[in-house]
């Protein structure tokens, strides 16, 4: 099976030709668990995917993919019976588990991985974080529905015991599956971010063991087309965005400026990034600057004269005689990838003007194209974060879309390749 599933690789010549002719052919319908913002329906939406409804429970994020992907873009026939708000999918579990059985048969994707914080090597990682629990949710979700295929995304610290738990269940449900850990920064998106990517097919389908081959094969002729080398850098990706370009006043965030889009020469993966969208807007989504203290703005101006290493992060002792008062922080590189994106404005300093990164700036390193507005408050703090997930952090907790687009690509080839 699995060389039947190679002679659609893009080394062949005739990767865009393949992909017109199976969206002739097949809708194929794809559901997106835990969605957060939409990074990952946005991929799945630009490689020809049909959505037929999301599930996510926080309103903010929720918002910005309705905002984007159900009202501007109409990527989901919505269902009559499920109300088009956010959710908890226990909930849904609870209500409507009829209508997700009548659903078999009628899905080729579920796609999405549980929340990662009590996995991520980024915070504390907590085994008895409540939110592992949700991993059983996701279960029971696909045993109820039973798509063709599983896309399920969650950290690189996503291991034992819980990724075996889920590998066990779903083999039980009749699935072949396979475990990878892929960096998206080798896939066109500037930004080193390792994910746990675990692929489950339905027994007698295509090998899931294909899945990375595929995008490794196809990986070269999409981002050729797009103008893009394998690694974008820093630079190549937000050159567009600096302070110096001009300010006028944010148009959704009060006492705050916005930066104007630069005029010069644009790189391949900036003209991507555009589009169209500075035709009808002055100032690019969600490119509001942060309100700097003096002491803080001195200590950003000599960092970026004087430290010696960029893109390392400062914490710990090093901190001492710099000013950093902040628990760490990192001087990045525009010569490199940056480091993965998180929901923490403080935690990178812009490589050549003293402030931190803008929304707009991290939702370029995530690979959100411009017209893709981020929705809801920009930041938030205290007892808020447990109920709020503010525009940084909305953009940070995303699979990049330029990633998602590749992997629905490949998704499609494995299903066409059993059609």
């Amino acid at each position: 099976m699995e060389s039947g599933c190679r002679v659609y690789g893009a080394v062949e010549g005739i990767f865009d030709e393949i992909f017109v002719i199976m969206d002739k052919v097949k809708q194929y319908t794809v559901i997106d668990l835990f969605a957060g913002a939409g990074g990952l329906s946005l991929g799945l939406y630009l490689s020809g995917w049909h959505g037929l409804f999301a599930i996510e429970k926080n309103a903010f994020a929720f918002e910005t993919l309705k905002h984007n992907l159900i009202e501007n873009k109409k990527h989901f026939d919505w269902p009559k019976w499920l109300p088009q708000t956010n959710h908890d999918i226990n909930e849904i579990l609870k209500n409507y588990s009829k209508q997700l059985e009548a659903l078999q048969g009628k899905v080729d994707l579920v796609a999405g991985g549980p929340p990662c914080q009590g996995f991520s090597m980024a915070g504390k990682r907590v085994k008895d974080d409540v939110r592992n629990q949700l991993v059983f949710s996701y279960i029971k979700f696909i045993k109820l529905v039973q798509p063709k295929m599983i896309l399920f995304e969650n950290v690189k610290g996503f291991t034992e015991p819980y990724s075996q738990i889920v590998i066990n269940a779903l083999e039980g449900l009749g699935y072949a599956v396979k475990p990878h850990v892929i960096d998206f920064s080798e896939y066109g998106v500037p930004q080193r971010r390792k994910r746990f990517i675990l692929v489950g097919v339905k027994e007698g389908l295509c090998s899931p063991d294909i899945f990375e081959q595929l995008l490794k094969e196809n990986r070269d002729a999409f981002l050729a087309e797009r103008g893009l080398s394998t690694t974008v850098t820093l630079q190549e990706a937000i050159s567009d965005l600096l302070r110096s370009n001009g300010e006028l006043p944010t148009p959704d965030r009060k006492g705050f400026n916005s930066g104007k889009y630069g005029k010069g020469e644009l790189t391949a993966y900036e003209k991507l990034m555009r589009g169209d969208y500075p035709e009808a807007h002055d100032v690019p989504n969600s490119h509001s600057f942060a309100h700097h203290t003096a002491d803080k703005l001195s200590c950003y101006k000599r960092l970026l004269a004087e430290y010696p290493e960029r893109g390392k992060r400062i914490d710990g002792k090093a901190r001492e005689g710099w000013g950093i008062n902040q628990r760490g922080i990192t001087v990045l590189d525009p010569n490199a990838v940056s480091p993965t994106i998180t929901g923490q404005p403080d935690d990178y300093l812009h490589y050549s003007e003293p402030r931190i990164m803008t929304v707009r700036e991290c939702a370029r390193i995530q690979s959100f194209p411009d017209w893709y507005e981020i929705q809801k408050k920009y930041t938030t703090g205290g007892k808020m974060r447990k109920i709020e997930v503010p525009r940084y952090s909305q953009v940070g907790n995303a699979i990049p879309p330029l990633f998602a687009e590749q992997a629905g690509n490949v998704l499609k080839l494995m299903l066409h390749n059993e059609g």
